[in-house]
């Protein structure tokens, strides 16, 4: 049963990640969660996961999620609105003009229409790697709307633990162009360097290389939709990108040349500014501290870890890992709240574990 903010049937069209993980969110709350996809084999393996139940003769959704590709959004929008009168209709496509630009083209009546995208995901895709708390602490963009029907639309975000975030279409497709379409591009310019590397040459990456290349294991399909949706906006960042690569590289070219140290540093100094304004947990920015914990390449080893960070009673806000091929063992870092540092360095020493690092 139900008690939570969403009341009535919720129906999502497309059951991979996205919709999938809406679909365990939402069954977890006791929400009677409709899946449909035009891949019957896709629908019918996240409903054996449990992300919902097959559509029905007598359903009656009062909320619709479409969780389709971007270049099919639109006409899937459409399709519901008009099968479903009653209900308010969403969709969680990562660009929001085009859609919009096409539903109005259409002619489409957008009264009962809230155009939303989660900034949350994964590396791998579909309905087997869907997850009920993919949305916890994430923004969720929520566009425009009658009062009515985008109130149903921040139910739903609320219920999923994910932070509502009001912007309209065209601000929303300026902002992810910078935290995430720009960077998808330039992790797989990066990636794509060492596809003609010597073997010699990866087998020397660290954690920095795989930090920055992380994303660029992404499908490309999908990409290619979301990058031509929203080519203008990327577009003109890549061009100040490259503006600023191009004097990187001159001061490169000839380093001893007066200026050209600087023009690194400043370069280096830039980035310093703005990584320190991207949010920390729960979207709100903050400074912690970080321990570096040395973990045995053992079976259990870091699940007891994180046990034992538990039963210090302190609250890990972030963690990396890192692990060298061939090494015996990996270092986790741990960040946590500055005033908890010393306590979780004291509880984990005194528990055997070896400190390898501490950073403010």
């Amino acid at each position: 049963m139900n008690l939570g903010r969403i009341t009535g049937q919720v129906r999502i069209v497309g059951a991979g990640l996205l919709g999938a993980s809406i679909g365990h969110g939402l069954r977890a709350k006791g929400v009677d969660v409709i899946l449909h996809d035009a891949s019957r084999s896709n629908a019918t393996l996240a409903i054996d996961y449990g992300a919902g139940r097959a559509p029905q003769a007598d359903d009656k959704p009062t909320l619709v999620i479409v969780a389709v590709p971007p270049d099919v959004t639109a006409e899937v929008v459409a399709r519901e609105l008009m099968a479903w009168p009653q209900a308010t209709v969403t969709d969680v496509a990562s660009v929001a003009v085009s859609v919009l630009d096409e539903l109005i083209a259409l002619g489409v009546d957008l009264d009962r229409f809230v155009g939303s995208h989660p900034l949350a995901g994964r590396e791998r895709g579909g309905a087997i790697s869907a997850r009920a708390d993919l949305f916890i602490g994430r923004p969720w963009v929520i566009g425009r709307g009658t009062p009515f029907n985008r109130r149903a639309v921040e139910d739903l975000v609320i219920e999923l633990g994910a932070i509502p975030v009001l912007m309209s279409a065209s601000e929303h497709d300026d902002a992810v162009a910078l935290v995430s379409h720009v960077p998808q591009i330039v992790s797989s310019l990066l990636a794509h360097r060492l596809a003609d590397a010597s073997d010699e040459a990866v087998g020397l990456a660290g954690q920095g290389l795989r930090d920055t290349t992380r994303i660029a294991s992404s499908a490309p399909e999908l990409w290619v939709q979301i990058l031509s949706a929203n080519a203008g906006p990327v577009a003109e960042i890549l061009r100040e990108l490259q503006s600023e690569l191009s004097g990187a590289i001159t001061a490169l070219e000839n380093p001893d040349a007066p200026g050209s140290r600087r023009a690194l540093a400043e370069v280096l100094a830039g980035g310093n500014a703005g990584v320190a304004r991207i949010p920390g947990k729960h979207g709100t920015s903050k400074s912690f501290s970080q321990l570096v914990v040395m973990v045995d390449d053992k079976p259990g080893e870091l699940a007891r870890l994180l046990t034992e960070i538990g039963e210090a009673d302190v609250n890990m806000e972030d963690l990396r890992l890192e692990h060298s091929p061939g090494a015996q063992f990996g270092l986790a870092e741990i960040s946590v709240l500055p005033e908890k540092k010393s306590t979780l360095a004291r509880e984990l020493s005194s528990r055997g574990w070896k400190i390898a690092g501490a950073f403010a």
